[in-house]
């Protein structure tokens, strides 16, 4: 994977949960109540450190540490300067919001991690394949359209189709 998830083992209550699923439930489709924002919307992480919490405050447990800045999640909740946030792998919990960026990546995703995913020269299958990627390549998301998506990452820059990507959705345009 292109990601480290660090663990730290601290259990999470069963009450907080149960106390916590009612914030999703006050959000507003299409605004954050906080950042106005769309909910659910992709972000990437600032940092290289990033605490995940159990709930919208630090005196929540850490319940696990993100070590790579650029990757993407996705935002599902607002509560003041917290954030909902869900992983490529489906793991969520609670991120102060300094510690977003709205810059978009995306991760590419692949059925098997031993496949390849190819990278073409122009947002058409029949032109020339610049690179394969694996399962887990996070790169940089610089347009989205039709289907298609330009990715930059380190050694690679073409378009891939993005269907194999998460941290954009599937009829999402980006400019």
């Amino acid at each position: 994977m292109g990601f480290k998830r660090f663990w730290v083992p601290l259990a999470i209550a069963a009450a907080f949960c149960n106390a916590t699923a009612g914030l999703a439930a006050t959000v507003n489709e299409t605004a954050g109540p906080v950042s106005g924002l769309p909910v659910p919307r992709y972000v990437s992480l600032k940092s290289d450190h990033v605490n995940v919490r159990g709930g919208p405050t630090k005196d929540n447990d850490v319940s696990w540490v993100y070590t790579k800045a650029g990757l993407p999640v996705e935002v599902t909740a607002e509560f003041e300067n917290w954030r909902r946030v869900r992983d490529s792998e489906g793991a969520e919990g609670w991120v102060y919001h300094s510690l977003l960026s709205g810059k978009r990546t995306a991760v590419v995703t692949l059925k098997s991690k031993d496949d390849f995913a190819p990278l073409y020269d122009h947002a058409d299958p029949t032109s020339g394949v610049t690179a394969r990627l694996q399962s887990g390549v996070v790169a940089s998301v610089k347009r989205c359209a039709a289907g298609w998506c330009r990715i930059i990452g380190s050694g690679f820059d073409g378009w891939i189709e993005q269907q194999r990507l998460w941290g954009v959705y599937s009829d999402e345009k980006v400019d």
